[in-house]
């Protein structure tokens, strides 16, 4: 499955810039049996989803992730967000291998108030107990493009 921005996603990131509030998000690894890579209408929170399996090796956590900002590529014409790359550190070996990341903005500490941003496959890594990182791609976590000049 390719990697995609989720509807609720793109209107909060739309909501949280025209009341200029701050985003937080984090990163969520998803394993083999997740449904999160193949449904995006009508989920507006992760409590949402039909299947998250999440990693469930040891030593694992969802990270908050950091360096977070927001930008104009005039050049290119489109907003960028970004974020910078995210390293689960000793991440013990789960049950299934990992189908990739899952963005999401915490508005608060239950699935229910949490809302799935971007989904990031990483074709079935497996964990080892070694990091596992997710690299940002230096253009940016995603991009909103303009329409161009009028």
């Amino acid at each position: 499955m390719a990697s995609f921005m989720y509807n609720a996603g793109a209107a909060l990131i739309l909501t949280k810039a025209i009341a200029g509030a701050a985003l937080d998000l984090r990163a969520r690894l998803v394993m083999t049996n997740t449904t999160v890579d193949t449904e995006n209408d009508g989920k507006d929170h992760l409590d949402d989803f039909s299947t998250m399996d999440t990693h469930d090796g040891s030593g694992y956590a969802d990270i908050a992730c950091t360096s977070e900002t927001v930008s104009t590529d005039d050049t290119n014409g489109r907003g960028v967000l970004d974020v910078a790359d995210i390293t689960w550190s000793s991440l013990g070996a789960g049950t299934r291998s990992i189908e990739g990341v899952l963005i999401y903005h915490q508005d608060s500490g239950a699935d229910s108030g949490r809302i799935p941003v971007v989904f990031i496959d990483t074709t079935n890594i497996a964990s080892n107990g070694g990091d596992v990182t997710l690299t940002i791609n230096a253009s940016g976590l995603l991009a909103i493009t303009g329409t161009g000049a009028p």
